[in-house]
């Protein structure tokens, strides 16, 4: 059975190698198929229960630089639509929130006081309901607090002038902070409509809005902050799930030190 997993991985003559994730599938194929033989009575052994299938390689996140984040971020335009859109997209950014948890915020989610001058020490937050329901409390930065407030004070009452009874704008616990033109809740589509415009007016290319939560994570450990913080606010079971972000920091550190290091290179 050993043999055969090598056999997938490296290929022959007549059949190019596999890759992880297809020599993986074939080999849980064969072991279910050794698993049934034994269970039936067809072999007193199974040669393929201790082969386990190979681990696909672990996709590095990616994320984008700083200077074109900003790039992204720089959605001229003063319509209720455009101001939306800066809203969410810095929201992504400044929050590391997931699409779904910034697209499901209702209006008593915002706390924005902190970031209209509160109290000394206080900052504007957000309640975030991620995977499994769980919640937790993200600090909101300067930029998406006042793109936040611009856009709830100018711009959402006029969208929320479209809704219709039975839409969605109005949740459960309270109303919707991003809306659609006809004042229901912004979709997935949506969004990722008003992403890719600001990605083709900054000039980038493949950007997600998963990419700016991968770039929120990786920004702030480049930053120094330490992972179990940033665990945290990405709403991670496990710190091993966000220890991926620092392979990433450590790739750009050696790029550093390669570059910048007179004695780097011998």
């Amino acid at each position: 059975m050993s043999d055969y997993l090598a056999g997938l991985r490296a290929g022959d003559s007549e059949h190019a190698p596999l890759a992880a994730s297809s020599a993986g599938r074939a080999v849980v194929a064969v072991r279910g198929l050794h698993a049934f033989a034994l269970t039936e009575g067809l072999r007193e052994d199974d040669p393929a229960k201790t082969v386990r299938p190979p681990q696909p390689p672990r996709r590095l996140p990616h994320a984008i630089s700083v200077p074109d984040v900003a790039r992204l971020l720089q959605i001229a335009g003063d319509s209720p639509a455009q101001r939306r859109d800066r809203a969410l997209l810095e929201l992504l950014y400044g929050t590391g929130a997931r699409i779904s948890e910034a697209l499901g915020l209702d209006v008593e989610d915002l706390d924005l006081t902190g970031g209209r001058g509160g109290s000394v020490g206080t900052v504007a937050t957000v309640r975030l309901t991620g995977k499994g329901d769980k919640q937790r409390i993200v600090p909101i930065g300067t930029y998406a607090c006042h793109a936040l407030e611009a856009y709830l004070v100018q711009a959402r009452p006029a969208l929320a002038a479209g809704t219709r009874t039975g839409q969605h704008g109005v949740g459960q616990h309270g109303q919707a902070v991003f809306l659609n033109a006809r004042g229901g809740r912004l979709t997935r589509q949506g969004a990722w409509g008003a992403l890719r415009a600001a990605a083709a007016k900054a000039g980038l290319d493949e950007i997600s809005p998963h990419m700016l939560r991968h770039s929120f994570a990786t920004h702030l450990l480049d930053g120094g902050a330490d992972v179990r913080v940033v665990q945290e606010l990405l709403g991670h079971a496990s710190v091993s799930t966000t220890q991926v972000y620092t392979l990433v920091t450590v790739d750009k550190l050696r790029e550093v030190y390669a570059a910048a290091h007179p004695r780097a290179l011998g």
